[in-house]
């Protein structure tokens, strides 16, 4: 552009790229396709070089390209066909015009190429790509990107006070290593206003986030073909296809050390040192350069992830105080003593829990598990309960107004207005309608009625997949009810449980143990397969814009996942041993297998039995997929090149060999906390541990993501983000939902309302024997009396010969004893419990939602202080570009009326002079 050229020169050149364009295009239309390059073919411009070392000018952590001068915002990574060891040559030639095609249009949008070879491998060739000053300029107006006006002096966060400053300066990163960032005022980007912005340095005016952000805005909009009128467009479907192998920005540098250029800021080092150790496990995230580094997207979800943890401290803490509470007192556990009695759970002998094959047992062979159900199940659990129904209300409003913060330091406030719609949306829009606002014509995808076929097919999609989870569940149910039958014959039958092994494995625990483990196999079966469904179910639907689809994915993902991972969860809960008859007419599941029954003291064990596997192995299962198949695949891959070469291959090709973590991958990590957050508020009353074992999963979780993203993934594309999206109503639907699970788990699933009955109704006159309020006897008075005689011949056991002469057995149930007027019909005491767990219920649901809806109503989403920031600086800056508007215009004016006063005055002048 510097260099001057004759006429002569520009006429040669327009004639060449006249004949160069006819050429292009008369050859691809030859092929029956319309691609149409508009600068002809790149690969004939490429200018190849060996690949040795001295080409890349000695720095393998070299950011630029070849001149040393113009950075390198995106690489784009292709096979070259000619080199290729395969008979496809009509395929290789279509995709290698479709890549020139692709390639031409991206420099006629002002985008600057550069084609290298692979050092290891020659058949790879990286396309670096650089965005000059004008095209960022013109697509940061497009893309209403805000940049600094001026410094910005409102934003100076309170440091910590008094004794605790020293406490939370241990915890925060050292500001001499990671430099807090200066604040700015800000605005949407103008060209025509350029001189209003805060540009001191060109090259350093649009970061490197925002340089890969507008690249990519590109990459994801350029054509490359035309058939039929539909356009094809967009880096994500050449890479889909294949056409390209990868497209990415690049690392700064490498993670374990900093680069040898002075003016690489080592941001991937500093995050790795002071975020992704392990020896920085204790400290507070550097969320600033989280969201400089990766964009607000990945940052928000670290703050979010970092902020839940932090809640989950104070819900542990009680969780484990609450544990203690049942631990310490479970040797005050009457109901358990007289459980383990030899004279009174030794000498009762309860019913067959199936048909024929099942024995008549003694009740004291549950003696184990009645003594860890006294941890579980006591005062602590009620009191725990109400506290998380009040702590996850705390939680959220508390996030909103740490979200609203972010927002305002992160200038992300007015974000949603300069939201674009998505390459894939834009190519599907053929029909045309009149906006009903500005009365304009606009394009959309399809009509109104086609929209509502989409709808309704993607609904009826999800709904057969909610179903087939459904069934699964109910095959896990038969599982139980068939398998339970054969751990009755199979385990050993000592009736007076002294066996160590019946002590421990009873056929209840062996099957819930083994139902449990094949449940969660068949959650991740399920859940693997759905993921791919949800995504062609949300493409099939085409939402408009990045924050509909993801919202759209969202609702799918959770709502599949929420019944693959609780329904379970609320078959133990809400169902089981619910609805089983009694021994001489039991409820029959099909009209084959005899309805499932609960231990004598409830099925609150086994519920909590079922979470901590899920958890747990939901937990492993989830770090190996993350962090072990990532690691080992780059392992490979390392044990695949030449020896030593990392040393020497550039930093294109280094980031090339790391592991991509698809566009979703931040939606999958969402989730799976989302999942353990329901886990957690769900069913905690059954399992108060539940937060001490998130929390640790947490903190680890936020290092291991840490380290995954700096050291074995490639470098996101940085995405802008207000907030947590659709996660956040997700997170209110649960909390209040957990209200409803945990008085129904504390009323229906333990057994803390019928022990409550008998001590202050039926252990006192009239309905019972004590003088006092005491729970002896609870346990001969929750078990019913049926008469042996009375099996039908299918519901017969098989009792044991040292049985002796009892002609009578117990099951668990309020029913009047054989002979009664009202025999195997409910008694009074049955209703009374009704009564009381119905009273319960609506009791606690009343109190904790008041004090929720009193909690939301008494906390801002927004802080008083961050409102009046947002304000002030909205003034400023509004102050700011008005007094440069009237400097311009006064300027202009200026010099209008010197030119004025300068033509009067020659008018005027003399004609001699």
């Amino acid at each position: 552009e510097d260099t001057p050229v004759s006429t002569k020169e520009k006429k040669i050149a327009g004639s060449c790229f006249i004949c160069l364009y006819i050429h292009s295009f008369l050859v691809l239309e030859n092929l029956g396709q319309t691609i149409v390059p508009d600068l002809g073919s790149l690969e004939s411009q490429h200018d190849f070089r060996t690949p040795e070392f001295e080409e890349f000018n000695g720095k393998p952590d070299s950011l630029f390209f070849n001149d040393g001068r113009r950075r390198i915002d995106f690489v784009l990574v292709y096979e070259d066909e000619s080199r290729k060891e395969t008979n496809k040559k009509g395929t290789n030639e279509k995709q290698r015009r479709k890549r020139q095609a692709y390639e031409s249009n991206l420099i006629c949008h002002g985008l600057q190429l550069e084609a290298t070879r692979s050092v290891l491998d020659d058949k790879l060739v990286f396309v670096k790509v650089h965005a000059p000053w004008e095209v960022l300029c013109t697509y940061a107006e497009i893309m209403h990107i805000k940049l600094p006006l001026k410094p910005n002096d409102l934003k100076n966060r309170s440091s910590a006070f008094g004794t605790l400053n020293w406490f939370t300066k241990v915890l925060s990163v050292d500001e001499s290593i990671i430099k807090p960032e200066q604040e700015f005022f800000t605005a949407p980007f103008e060209k025509n206003r350029m001189n209003d912005f805060y540009i001191v340095d060109r090259d350093a005016f649009f970061n490197p986030a925002t340089r890969s952000r507008i690249v990519y805005f590109i990459l994801s909009r350029v054509k490359y073909q035309v058939i039929n009128n539909v356009s094809k467009f967009g880096i994500n479907r050449l890479v889909n296809s294949g056409i390209y192998k990868a497209a990415f920005p690049l690392h700064d540098c490498k993670f374990r050390r900093q680069s040898e250029d002075p003016s690489c800021p080592n941001e991937r080092y500093l995050l790795y040192r002071e975020w992704a150790h392990p020896r920085s496990i204790y400290k507070k995230q550097p969320l600033d350069l989280i969201r400089k580094y990766y964009g607000e997207k990945i940052g928000i979800y670290f703050a979010w992830l970092g902020y839940y943890t932090q809640m989950l401290l104070l819900a542990a803490v009680v969780g484990v105080a609450c544990f203690l509470y049942g631990y310490l007192n479970q040797d005050n556990c009457t109901w358990s003593k007289e459980v383990c009695h030899p004279d009174i759970g030794g000498k009762i002998i309860m019913c067959p829990q199936c048909d024929r094959l099942c024995p008549f047992w003694k009740l004291n062979i549950t003696c184990e598990s009645s003594k860890k159900l006294c941890i579980f199940d006591s005062f602590g659990t009620l009191v725990f309960a109400v506290f998380m129904g009040v702590w996850v209300t705390l939680f959220l409003e508390f996030w909103k107004r740490r979200q609203a913060e972010l927002e305002y330091e992160w200038d992300t406030v007015e974000l949603q207005q300069e939201e674009q719609a998505r390459p894939e949306y834009e190519a599907r829009c053929t029909h045309v309608v009149i906006n009903e606002i500005t009365q304009e014509e606009e394009r959309i995808p399809f009509t109104a009625w086609g929209k509502c076929i989409r709808i309704t097919l993607c609904a009826s999609a999800v709904f057969f997949w909610i179903l087939l989870i459904i069934a699964s569940v109910i095959g896990i149910i038969v599982y139980r009810l068939s398998v339970f039958i054969v751990f009755s014959a199979k385990l050993p039958k000592n009736i007076n449980g002294t066996d160590p092994i019946q002590k421990y494995l009873t056929p209840q625990t062996a099957t819930s143990i083994t139902a449990s483990i094949i449940s969660f196999i068949i959650i991740m079966i399920l859940n693997t397969i759905y993921e791919k469904v949800a995504i062609m179910i949300t493409n099939f639907e085409l939402p408009r814009t990045q924050t509909d689809y993801e919202n759209s994915l969202t609702m799918k993902m959770f709502l599949f996942q929420f019944v693959n991972y609780y329904s379970s969860c609320f078959y133990i809960a809400f169902f089981k041993g619910k609805f089983v008859g009694y021994p001489g007419d039991p409820v029959y599941w099909l009209g084959k297998y005899r309805n499932e029954e609960c231990d004598p003291g409830g099925c609150l064990l086994e519920l909590t039995t079922q979470l901590t596997i899920i958890m747990g192995g939901k937990a492993i299962w989830n770090n190996i997929q993350e962090v072990l198949l990532p690691w080992i695949m780059n392992l490979i891959g390392r044990f695949h090149r030449v020896s030593g070469s990392e040393k020497i291959t550039p930093r294109w090709e280094q980031d090339y060999h790391l592991q991509p973590m698809g566009k979703l991958g931040l939606f999958y990590e969402y989730l799976e906390m989302i999942i353990q957050f329901g886990f957690v508020t769900l069913f905690v009353a059954s399992f108060p541990l539940a937060p001490l074992l998130a929390l640790v999963n947490n903190i680890l979780e936020i290092r291991v993501d840490a380290w995954k993203l700096t050291t074995q993934f490639r470098r996101l594309v940085p995405e802008k983000a207000q907030d947590i999206g659709a996660w956040q109503p997700i997170m209110q639907g649960i909390a209040i939902l957990a209200v409803v699970t945990n008085a129904m788990i504390i009323a229906f699933t333990s057994d803390m309302i019928p022990r409550l009955v008998y001590y202050w109704s039926f252990s006192v006159p009239p309905y019972g024997d004590h003088t006092s309020y005491t729970m002896e006897g609870y346990i001969n008075n929750t078990l019913s009396i049926f008469k042996v005689a009375d099996f039908k011949n299918k519901s017969k056991g098989n009792p044991y010969s040292d049985l002796g002469n009892h002609t009578t057995c117990r099951y668990r149930d309020f029913r009047y004893p054989p002979g009664h007027p009202q025999e195997y019909k409910h008694n009074i005491y049955y209703w009374h419990v009704i009564a009381a767990k119905l009273a319960f219920i609506i009791v606690m649901e009343h109190v904790i939602y008041s004090v929720k809806f009193f909690i939301s109503y008494a906390i801002p989403d927004v802080s008083k202080r961050t409102k009046s920031k947002i304000q002030r600086e909205k003034y400023l800056t509004q102050k700011l570009l008005h007094e440069n508007h009237l400097k311009d215009m006064t300027k202009n004016m200026g010099v209008i009326a010197e030119r004025m006063i300068e033509a009067v005055d020659n008018n005027l002048r003399p004609k001699s002079e």
